[in-house]
Order: C-alpha cells, then sequence, then structure tokens
C-alpha cells in the first residue's frame, strides 16, 4: 500500500505543482488583481492541494500521526494568513503573497523529511514572521518620511556588520552569527534590507557625479566588511544590488560596466586572498578529483539531483542527508532528488514569476524611491536564489547563501517575508497612485463638460 500511494502522489504532486505554476504565469496577462482573482483560487487549490498530497506520502512512509498533527497546524497558519492578507490589504499584490506561501510550504516539507525538530522551529519561525510582516506593508504606506534617513541607514548597517566582524562566533571559517540572550541570528540577513532602504534613499536623492562616489564609498565599506568576515554569498548579494540600483537610477552602461569591472577585479583578489575560495573554485572544475573531501558536497549534491529523476523517488525514498547542510545549502538538491527535477525547475519558475511580478510593480509606480525599493528587493532576492539553485547544479563555485523562503535558516526566513511585505507596502502605493490618476482624470472630464456646457 505504501509502495502505491507512493508512486501515485510523484505524479499528482508534480501536476499540481505544474498547475500552479502555469496560474502564476497567466497573472501576467492581467493589469489589475479583480481580473486575476479566479487565478488566484486555482493557485489557492493547487497549493493546499500539493501539501496535503505531500504529507499523505509522508504520513504513509513514516505512519507517525505527529506528522498529521503538523500537517493541520500548517493548514490553519497558511490559510490563515493568505486570507488575513486578502481581507487587510486588498489594494496588495496576491500573486507575491501566494508565492511566499508556496515557497514556505516546500520548505517546510523538505525540511520535515530531513528533520522533524528543525521543521517545528522553521515553523514557529514563519508564524511569527508572519505576525510582524503583517504591520508592514501598512507602516510603508503610512511613513512616507523613511526616505529621509539616507545616511542613518548607511550607518546602522555598517555598524551591524562591524560589530560582527570584530565580535562575532566564526561557523566553518566565516563571521556570519552573533549571538544574544541565547538567540543565534546573522545580520547581514536583517542589514540587507537596510541597504536597500540606504541605496533607495541614496539614489533618490543624488544629483550627480560626487553623490555617485559617496554612495559608492558607502556601498565599499558594506562590501568589504562582509569580504573581512569571509561571508562572501552576501558580500557578492550587496554588490549586486548595488550595480542594479545604479544602473536603474541612471540608465548609463558606463557606470555598470565599470562596477562590473571592479567586481572582476576583487573576485580575483579575494581569490588570490582566500584559501577557501580556491577549494570551492576548485571543487566546482572538477569535483569528483577530491571526492572524499573538497568535492564531497558538490559531488554528492550533483548524484542527488541526478538519482532524481522527473518525477523523484518520493519522500524518504533517496538520502539527501548524505550532503553536508543539505537542508540549508543544498535543498533544492534534496528537493529535487525526492521531489524530481520536474518539480524543483518549476519551483525555480515560482522565483522567476516573484521576481517579474516585483519588477511589474517598480515599473508602474511613479514615486522612484519606492521604485528602486521594489527592484532592489527582486534582483536580491532573485540572485540569491540563482547563488543557491547554480551553486548546488554545479553552473557556478558554491557561495553558501541559503536559497530564500525554502531553506532551513530563521534570520533568512524572517529577512525574506519582511522584504515580500515591504514589496506589499509599495504594491499599495502604486495602488494609491493609480487611484490618485484616475480622480484627476475624472475631474479634468467634468472640467472640459462644464466649460462646453457654459460655452
Amino acid at each position: 500500500m505504501e509502495i502505491y500511494v507512493t508512486e501515485i502522489s510523484k505524479y499528482v504532486i508534480t501536476f499540481l505543482i505544474f498547475s500552479y505554476t502555469v496560474l502564476a504565469f497567466l497573472t501576467f496577462k492581467y493589469r489589475t488583481e479583480k481580473r486575476r482573482k479566479w487565478l488566484y483560487v486555482g493557485q489557492l487549490v493547487s497549493m493546499f492541494a500539493m501539501q496535503m498530497a505531500c504529507f499523505i506520502q509522508i504520513l504513509a512512509r513514516t505512519g507517525q500521526i505527529k506528522y498529521a498533527f503538523f500537517f493541520a497546524f500548517q493548514i490553519i497558519i497558511f490559510s490563515s494568513a493568505i486570507a488575513l492578507f486578502y481581507i487587510l490589504y486588498p489594494d496588495g499584490n496576491r500573486l507575491i503573497m501566494n508565492n511566499c506561501c508556496m515557497l514556505l510550504m516546500i520548505g517546510l516539507i523538505i525540511v520535515t523529511r530531513l528533520s522533524y525538530d528543525k521543521a517545528i522551529k522553521q515553523f514557529f519561525i514563519i508564524t511569527f514572521s508572519f505576525i510582524i510582516g503583517f504591520f508592514v506593508p501598512e507602516l510603508v504606506f503610512r511613513f512616507n518620511f523613511l526616505k529621509r534617513f539616507t545616511w542613518l541607514y548607511a550607518a546602522a548597517g555598517i555598524a551591524a556588520i562591524g560589530i560582527v566582524l570584530i565580535l562575532g562566533a566564526a561557523t566553518n571559517g566565516s563571521k556570519i552569527s552573533y549571538t544574544v540572550g541565547g538567540i543565534t541570528f546573522q545580520p547581514s540577513e536583517i542589514v540587507k534590507i537596510i541597504f536597500l532602504f540606504f541605496m533607495s534613499a541614496a539614489m533618490y536623492k543624488a544629483e550627480g557625479f560626487f553623490d555617485l562616489l559617496l554612495i559608492s564609498a558607502a556601498a565599499a565599506v558594506h562590501v568589504i566588511i562582509l569580504v573581512l568576515s569571509r561571508d562572501l554569498g552576501s558580500a557578492l548579494i550587496f554588490f549586486v544590488v548595488y550595480l542594479a540600483l545604479i544602473y536603474i537610477s541612471t540608465e548609463n552602461l558606463g557606470y555598470l560596466s565599470l562596477g562590473l569591472a571592479f567586481g572582476i577585479l576583487a573576485s580575483i583578489v579575494s581569490y588570490k586572498l582566500f584559501s577557501h575560495i580556491q577549494v570551492r573554485v576548485k571543487a566546482f572544475i572538477n569535483p569528483f578529483g577530491d571526492i572524499e573531501r573538497s568535492g564531497y558536497q558538490l559531488s554528492q549534491s550533483l548524484f542527488g539531483i541526478s538519482s532524481g529523476c522527473w518525477f523523484g523517488l518520493g519522500l524518504y525514498g533517496g538520502s539527501p542527508q548524505s550532503i553536508p547542510y543539505v537542508e540549508q545549502d543544498f535543498i533544492f538538491s534534496a528537493i529535487a532528488e525526492e521531489l524530481g527535477v520536474l518539480f524543483a525547475v518549476l519551483m525555480a519558475l515560482i522565483c522567476i514569476s516573484t521576481f517579474l511580478m516585483l519588477m511589474r510593480e517598480g515599473y508602474y509606480i511613479v514615486d522612484k524611491f519606492y521604485r528602486f525599493i521594489v527592484s532592489g528587493i527582486a534582483v536580491a532576492y532573485i540572485f540569491q536564489t540563482f547563488l543557491t539553485i547554480g551553486g548546488g547544479a554545479k553552473f557556478i563555485p558554491l557561495t553558501g547563501v541559503t536559497l530564500p523562503l525554502v531553506s532551513y535558516g530563521g534570520t533568512s526566513v524572517f529577512t525574506t517575508i519582511i522584504m515580500m511585505m515591504i514589496a506589499e507596502g509599495v504594491c499599495m502605493i502604486r495602488s494609491e497612485e493609480h487611484y490618485e490618476a484616475m480622480e484627476k482624470k475624472r475631474r479634468r472630464l467634468e472640467a472640459r463638460q462644464r466649460a462646453e456646457e457654459e460655452a
């Protein structure tokens, strides 16, 4: 019976995420949330049905009733979060919220399979993040003065990651975490939000080349501190966000080319200075050359992806635990192995649809500060996704960053949810701009009609 449930559910799960993904891209056909409503209903059905199918497979494999209770609590939290968002923020973007919940569900499913205790922790972090996150869109919408604190953002960000460089605990050779009151967190994830506000406010106010130099210097300090902390994945994300916002603001290819040149030079210098980068590059070039040591993680990741085939081995059918730090850095490999390469590719497409929707919202908003904010969130999100998936699939060298919303990691999940909620606040501002433009147009028409009547 267990075999039949596993085999049938594999195809059902793939079909459901395929349906969800198709509906996600169909939303781009329509400009307004009202016309997308039936697509969102279809997404919700596919989302919760997929989660149910996965937990049926887990129950069939384990036979433990605790997973059924865990599944019930997840249904309550995710359905409540979506319903509250729809009610409280009717002008928000529902695709972003739906995709956020879908990716969190996928993450909880695979982390549950890997470690039930870690899944419980992840679930509580998600719940806490949603509780805090529900206040964020309203704050962004109401507090228009957020664009004023340019250099305060810079100072706060530099201080936070500077403290970690001096006092932080070393993890795998990198100083990325700090412990306060028994709670360990990764400040660079929080600073990512602060850095976005700094860059957005600075580019909003920038008037000439000298301003760009000051902004570049402050951004360079952020990146250099992260490099000295050996948090090279975060340093790369900060640098790419800086480049993207410089180009979006100025539309100057010369600045972009100059930034890329500095980035290449910095990469060469970092390779020469840091031995662990040399090890990662060596493993990337030939992971099977030293399969028992430097190439072990990547080779096991590739074995896992290839063994999953199109529809996967089924939950508990593979051996993703053979990959060190699988629930953090190699979650994509675990998903491809047990849920299938098709599932993993479709999940990546959901990430792309989130990025495209964020960029679309940024394109239509008039206020440049909020355009930079939502565009920066989009770039940070998709680039981190690329780093994680690309590293695990041997497309690029490993960087040690998590897959946003999917990987196990409290600070990463909290930060990404807050970033998405900030984007929802920007969506509300964009809707307000649209309503105001429509109202002005209506008043002009009425004035013209009155003038014609008087004539």
